[in-house]
């Protein structure tokens, strides 16, 4: 990949603009960011460059050379940078380690990297080598954890998983709420270890409700961190620390498009399938503790699904027993359909069961008439992702087979 300077960039882009559709005022626009990255004023040269950047993906990324050939496969790969660029200005433009905030990840107009809609996910920025008090409360979740990210520094995504703590691993009061400490030196208990290469704590909360969290705009869970020692007040944004800021977003975006790995499906865990609308059933409980972003504590199924319009995908399986378990379906960008709308997910309690406790679900672009329905709206090819959390045996099956959608009803 060759990275171009943002002056070269977006001169040449004011040059080349078709005449036909371009807005006098968009040439003006790339000269104006031409001579800031000219400019004395760090914060404007950034500019400048997010500027390039977002020319260099839409250049690199979108488009067959990372398996994006129809309006709506590029569709994707754009509004998977647009929640990208929300996401780096939300959680990493203005981010200090020395005061960090859990901020909350995704929502239902923020996907990327597997959203969920049956959980709430927070991310803090924090300092490896720092002390931090979090409070919290479970808040009725099936499921709360802690994960420290290694790599997540700067801006860039998440190499593995460095430590982990469970609701199961650490003491809650009868009122649901818990105190933990975050820091490299050990504590007796509810500790979280902090290691050199700590970038990051992910959050995760999980419920099995008949209407997933995530649905519920007012719904917020009660989580705070703070460092040990006060490190007094921040001092205002001022050029240099703007600069920085932009950098930290550019990073972001950048791993989460063109530097994001297409793995081939040798390279891929052993938990996804290397057959389209086929589950691999062997080897789903390995460690993912190298994987970004990833739970330790859940054992994962993928496979990728390809339906014509009037196909449809049946599949057949039961639940371990575990914590928590549903089933998503992503575009091939990990992200969800429009949710609010669609049901694209199902957790253990919206599904309706066969009489000896199996379930049958079906993916379809339209209703087929029977229960536990996945819309896969319109989207042709997709990802369908199974989890599993803290599995006390290994799942059963899950049988999948493509039929015709008129035989269903």
């Amino acid at each position: 990949m060759t990275t171009r300077n943002p002056t070269e960039a977006t001169t040449a882009d004011a040059r080349t603009a078709d005449p036909r559709t371009a807005d006098p005022r968009t040439a003006e626009a790339l000269a104006k960011v031409a001579r800031a990255a000219a400019s004395d004023d760090a914060a404007a040269r950034a500019f400048a460059e997010l500027a390039g950047v977002l020319g260099e993906i839409e250049a690199d990324y979108i488009g067959p050379q990372r398996g994006m050939n129809t309006p709506a496969e590029k569709a994707a790969g754009r509004y998977l940078l647009a929640n990208a660029l929300q996401h780096g200005f939300q959680c990493w433009f203005d981010s200090d380690p020395a005061r960090p905030i859990f901020h909350r990840w995704l929502s239902p107009t923020k996907k990327m990297l597997g959203d969920n809609p049956d959980a709430v996910y927070y991310g803090a920025v924090t300092d490896p080598a720092g002390s931090y008090r979090i409070r919290g409360n479970i808040h009725g979740a099936c499921y709360t954890s802690f994960s420290v990210e290694t790599g997540a520094q700067e801006g860039h995504l998440s190499k593995g998983v460095i430590s982990t703590l469970n609701d199961s691993e650490f003491d809650i009061a009868v009122d649901g709420s818990y105190e933990i400490i975050a820091s490299p030196e050990p504590q007796p208990r509810n500790w979280l270890r902090l290691e050199p290469e700590a970038g990051s704590i992910t959050t995760r909360h999980y419920w099995e409700w008949e209407r997933s969290p995530q649905l519920d705009p007012t719904f917020h869970v009660p989580l705070l961190i703070e460092p040990l020692e006060d490190p007094g007040p921040a001092a205002p944004m001022d050029d240099a620390a703007i600069a920085v800021g932009i950098q930290r977003v550019i990073n972001f975006i950048r791993g989460a498009t063109t530097d994001f790995p297409d793995l081939a499906p040798e390279m891929m865990p052993a938990w996804v399938s290397n057959e389209i609308n086929r589950f691999d059933n062997s080897a789903y409980d390995e460690s993912n503790t190298e994987i970004g972003y990833a739970a330790k504590d859940n054992a994962y199924l993928q496979t990728r699904y390809e339906l014509g319009p009037d196909q449809a995908l049946v599949m057949r399986g039961r639940f371990p027993r575990c914590r928590f378990a549903n089933v998503v379906l992503w575009n091939h960008r990990l992200q969800t359909a429009p949710y609010r709308f669609r049901r694209v997910s199902l957790n253990r309690r919206q599904v309706q069961y066969e009489s000896d406790g199996s379930f049958v679900m079906v993916v379809a672009h339209r209703d087929p008439g029977v229960p536990n329905w996945l819309d896969a709206a319109g989207l042709q090819g997709g990802m369908i992702f199974w989890r599993f959390l803290l599995p006390e045996e290994n799942a059963p099956p899950i049988e999948a087979e493509v039929v015709d959608v008129e035989s269903l009803s």
